[in-house]
């Protein structure tokens, strides 16, 4: 498989104090929980540019374009579809599979340090299977691949919960959905998994490692 029938998809929402992070806001500010979703969206952006793909921002709102214009490079920017994240997330693989791509991976912008080992290793999964997750810790996943054909997996979730993986594995009752699963990783939407990420870069950094997130990084300076 080459790369240009890799589709490479960021799901983002616009960072608009009060409609992102809200549970980081509650625990600090508004303002301050969009700087965090902003940061975590351009080192996001940043680190997947490296990935050999044809990379696809689908952004929130539907006016936020121009935002996304000047704060992103290097991936071309759509509209993302309406319904529930469920709805909007078929509609984007669809479309992905029906512009030709052969396999198809989604990131949100909430695990800025994902290994890129993890999304390479994705596209080799796809290349015999149909589907591949990403489990995160909080109960859901930071990742999703298709391949030639939809699962019936974006239906019948409790988005945004924990029982979303738990949902999401139980709607693969057919034997025609072998599923290759990732090791798991952390998102950051909670106090805990800021304090998590602060950790986990002083790590990095003291193994003597970039940890490759530097809008992040300069927020953990001024934690409030």
């Amino acid at each position: 498989m080459t790369a240009p029938s890799h589709s490479l998809g960021v799901f983002a929402k616009e960072p608009v104090p009060g409609k992102v992070k809200t549970r980081l806001a509650a625990a600090t500010s508004p303002q301050w929980a969009a700087q965090v979703a902003e940061a975590c969206l351009l080192d996001v952006a940043g680190r997947l540019a490296h990935v050999e793909a044809r990379r696809v921002l689908a952004y929130a709102p539907r006016d936020a374009e121009p935002y996304f214009a000047r704060a992103v490079r290097g991936f071309r920017l759509v509209p993302q579809g309406d319904g529930d994240l469920g709805e909007r997330m078929a509609a984007f693989f669809a479309e992905q599979l029906r512009t030709g791509a052969e396999a198809v991976v989604l990131l949100g912008t909430d695990s800025p340090t994902v290994p890129l080992e993890f999304i390479e290793r994705a596209f080799q999964e796809l290349e015999t299977l149909n589907l591949v997750l990403g489990p995160a810790t909080d109960g859901g996943y930071y990742l999703l691949g298709c391949a030639r054909n939809l699962p019936p997996i974006f239906e019948g979730i409790a988005w945004s919960t924990s029982a979303v993986l738990g949902q999401t594995v139980a709607r693969l009752s057919e034997r025609k959905w072998p599923l290759a699963v990732l090791p798991p990783w952390y998102d950051v939407d909670m106090p805990g998994d800021w304090a998590m990420l602060k950790g986990h870069v002083a790590a990095l950094r003291r193994a003597g490692q970039d940890p490759g997130v530097p809008h992040t990084a300069a927020l953990l300076e001024g934690q409030p």
